[in-house]
């Protein structure tokens, strides 16, 4: 009896991942509305200075704005984009570094402005997302506008 009954609840589980798995193949419509509107809460985040009091915007914080458990949610993300839910705020943070950047303005101007308590945090966030320093990625901006009219340089891998 006992290996029937471990049998039936390997089955049983099974099928309740299918069905998890499922709804993520079935619902992509009402998975990217709820991407836009991920994007959207961060814009609306860092457009309403949110990050001055709060930092930077947790996995959890999104989850709960957007009315999901943040598992839920990370697997969401993940499915349907193939990135966590972090690194996904994370580059939404390197993106709005870059256009900072581009604005002239210093890398610890930027990192108050973000979110950051210490500039190097912001600092080693970007060279992890892009592979070169914030330092590094303006000095290749410049030399790039100087030469080429671009005015971004890309990543390096």
């Amino acid at each position: 009896s006992s290996p029937l009954l471990a049998s039936s609840a390997a089955s049983d589980v099974y099928k309740r991942q299918r069905f998890y798995d499922r709804q993520f193949m079935t619902r992509r419509q009402d998975n990217n509305d709820i991407l836009a509107r991920f994007e959207k809460l961060l814009d609306d985040y860092y457009n309403n200075g949110k990050q001055l009091s709060n930092g930077i915007p947790s996995v959890l914080y999104c989850a709960e704005q957007l009315c999901m458990s943040s598992n839920y949610f990370g697997d969401l993300v993940k499915r349907t984009t193939g990135e966590t839910a972090g690194n996904h705020i994370r580059r939404f943070i390197v993106e709005k570094t870059k256009d900072k950047l581009i604005g002239g303005n210093s890398i610890s101007q930027i990192a108050y402005d973000l979110g950051f308590e210490y500039p190097q945090h912001l600092s080693r966030l970007f060279k992890k997302q892009e592979g070169c320093t914030p330092t590094e990625y303006t000095e290749r901006l410049q030399k790039n506008s100087t030469t080429s009219g671009s005015d971004r340089p890309h990543r390096q891998s």
